[in-house]
């Protein structure tokens, strides 16, 4: 069951924003695999922007309400100020970004501003486009009723979500580049001056009642009901679950767990967060406030699936004034009218607009090749298009571009080539390893593209250039480095079928508290109160929410120490305080599982070719960042520079070349970071690289 409402009582997946940087996608499962566990264990006119330096945050050249950002103005203190100092010679502005003709030197190679707005259209075009398109309608509708928004109100507008999370200006400005990779005059631009500007087409459609305060104050203080959910696709199933729910509603949990299509539920038996009133979902409310606790819903149908739901208690009201929390009632309710009126406004303003995407029609494009789109008869340009592309995402691509000449460069020194039928035979590779198959048993590839792109909001041929290509490349480029011995073999089969320790642990981040539930845990050494403890005090939702329960420990799994405290400790027997990666870990063994009786040979090469696997990745993870380490690389987009001599302090043997730079660069010592985005590989294509 999926809902992208923030009041969904069902737990979902949340996806990420971030688009994929190329090569990204063949190295993160190898980060996840490093950061987790060892290998043991489971085209353009005018490519830049026109030479006026007064944009600022104008949509489309000088087409906003002049109150909006009048050049004449004083800037915003969000806005960069328009230097009277000469630019340098081959560097256009765009907004606060500016673009030299050469935007990086990867070793002897050049990228150019033209070679970024190209990929910047390619993988970007469409997307900004639509917004580009609906900031103008905003922008005519607002000119046509004559409304403005000053910079005043943009600015009191972000000082107050400033202080709504507690935060200075400039502390939320950098939250909001960190979370969002927005720049103050992007995020001003193409959030806050639209939002204020809607809040003002929409007028009265905002009035918040009484009675809306009154609802919103029952769902955020109101009685919730914590519950378990089993959500499937076949109506027969789900019958065939409840009945058996019903029959014994102690093992819900196990069935959610075996069953339940909602994935991140079923990894917690079932467990969702607390339903609350007034949410998205009728049906769920009044079948889990009408139950007794431990009683089993009916099926319910929502959304193309059926839901069975067991309600395991009700919490109580918070004990809060109405009074008291009025003013933030108010403003939440304000918050959600104007999500609702937004959409309402946006389709009126698309319904009564004429809007041609010229760019996205060939024929209409070869007519009017600078054209992007005309709306209501208003030009967006190419070049427009080009440089805000850039501006959003200019830094990001040109990162993806010289990964991408490394791997290049790589491939033509050993004579490597990657053909249309290598990029096929790993797509399949992936279709077999992410999906089921189809009922001929054959891979689902048609399946398994729609997914990766549906979830990585890209298209298939951009998956193949970004994602698939760069991972065959480094498969080729590592292919003879890779080596599966006899003792990875052996620790191999004893991690998947040797004996695992059944514990219950909790996570905490504080060496002082670790301590002091250490104290109350030996004071009362029980499973019922280790189980409370974590429910009290631990910081990882698994293990807080199912009482402490983790999955069984095993050897070679990737965490040694951990792993020997476990198998040292007997039945009953607390394990001391163990810090592991910045946490601090205390285990209660329950039992120790018996050794699968499997003989080796039977299973030999399925864990020669998992193990193969993972050393591959491993393996590619190291030669691409032995690649970077000894590249001569100048990002002049992001100022930064390296030469692999910089490695042992010695002097760069040259200086930046591009003559539209004015100072030297900054140097930075070669990362070791591996780029952390969704992954081509077997890993789930959404997991995150902590830290990432």
């Amino acid at each position: 069951m999926t809902n992208d409402d923030p009041d969904c009582h069902c737990a979902h997946v949340s996806t990420g924003k971030r688009r994929l940087k190329i090569v990204a996608g063949a190295l993160s499962a190898v980060a996840v695999c490093v950061a987790t566990r060892y290998y043991w264990g489971g085209r353009i006119a005018h490519a830049g922007p026109p030479d006026s330096e007064d944009r600022q945050y104008r949509p489309v050249a000088d087409r906003t309400p002049s109150s909006y950002m009048p050049a004449s103005a004083a800037p915003s203190r969000l806005a960069p100020a328009a230097s009277t100092a000469p630019r340098p010679r081959g560097v256009r502005p765009i907004g606060g970004l500016k673009v030299p003709v050469v935007v990086a030197n990867v070793n002897s190679q050049r990228v150019t501003r033209e070679d970024l707005a190209r990929e910047c259209l390619r993988q970007y075009g469409k997307e900004v486009l639509e917004s580009m398109v609906n900031r103008e309608l905003i922008v005519q509708e607002c000119r046509r009723r004559d409304l403005t928004v000053s910079d005043k109100e943009v600015d009191a507008e972000i000082d107050r979500f400033a202080r709504s999370f507690r935060l200075p200006v400039d502390q939320w400005l950098k939250l909001v580049r960190q979370e969002k990779g927005m720049t103050a005059h992007q995020y001003a631009r193409d959030v806050i001056w639209p939002m204020l500007a809607l809040r003002k087409l929409a007028g009265e459609r905002l009035r918040v009642t009484k009675e809306d305060m009154r609802r919103e104050f029952e769902t955020m203080y109101g009685e919730k009901v914590r519950a378990r959910l089993i959500a499937v696709s076949r109506l027969d199933l789900a019958r065939q679950l409840r009945a058996q729910a019903a029959a014994h509603p102690d093992q819900f949990g196990s069935l959610a767990k075996r069953w339940s299509e909602d994935s991140p539920s079923a990894a917690l038996k079932g467990m969702i967060q607390p339903i609350r009133r007034h949410g998205s979902y009728q049906q769920v409310e009044d079948a889990v406030f009408n139950m007794a606790d431990g009683q089993v819903s009916k099926v319910i149908p929502i959304g193309g699936q059926y839901l069975i739901l067991k309600r395991e208690e009700l919490i109580p009201a918070r004990q809060v004034s109405f009074e008291q929390v009025a003013p933030q009632l108010e403003e939440v309710v304000r918050d959600t009218k104007m999500r609702r009126v937004s959409q309402e406004i946006f389709k009126q303003l698309q319904d009564n607009a004429r809007v041609d995407l010229v760019w996205a029609d060939p024929a209409k494009h070869a007519r009017m090749p600078e054209v992007a789109a005309l709306i209501n008869g208003v030009q967006i340009t190419l070049r427009d298009l080009a440089q805000e592309c850039i501006e959003r995402h200019g830094k990001d691509v040109l990162e993806g571009i010289i990964n991408r000449k490394l791997l290049e460069e790589a491939c033509q020194k050993r004579n490597i080539a990657v053909s249309q039928q290598d990029l096929q035979r790993e797509i399949t590779e992936q279709a077999t390893t992410n999906m089921r198959p189809k009922a001929d048993g054959s891979p689902d590839v048609a399946g398994w593209l729609a997914v990766v792109t549906r979830r990585l909001k890209i298209s298939a041929d951009m998956y193949r250039r970004n994602v698939v290509w760069p991972t065959v490349a480094l498969k080729k480029l590592v292919r003879d480095k890779v080596e599966v011995t006899q003792e990875d073999l052996r620790k191999g089969y004893e991690a998947n079928f040797g004996p695992q320790a059944k514990c219950l642990a909790i996570v905490l981040n504080d060496e002082r508290r670790a301590q002091r539930v250490f104290d109350l845990a030996r004071k009362n050494n029980t499973a019922e109160y280790f189980g409370t403890l974590a429910t009290q005090y631990s910081v990882e939702p698994g293990s807080q929410a199912l009482r402490g329960e983790v999955p069984p420990i095993k050897r070679n799994g990737g965490q040694p120490l951990l792993e020997k405290e476990a198998f040292a400790l007997k039945p009953g027997e607390l394990s001391g305080i163990i810090a592991v990666d910045g946490k601090f870990v205390i285990l209660r063994c329950l039992a120790f599982t018996k050794p699968r009786k499997l003989d080796f040979a039977q299973v030999r090469d399925i864990i020669y070719q998992d193990i193969l696997q993972k050393k591959t990745r491993l393996a590619m993870a190291d030669f691409f960042q032995r690649l970077q380490d000894s590249a001569t690389i100048d990002n002049f987009l992001a100022g930064t520079s390296q030469s692999p001599n910089e490695r042992y302090g010695q002097p760069r043997a040259s200086a930046a070349s591009d003559p539209a730079q004015a100072a030297p660069l900054p140097s930075r010592q070669p990362s070791s970071r591996v780029p952390s985005q969704p992954a081509a590989g077997a890993v789930p294509i959404l997991r995150q690289v902590p830290g990432g």
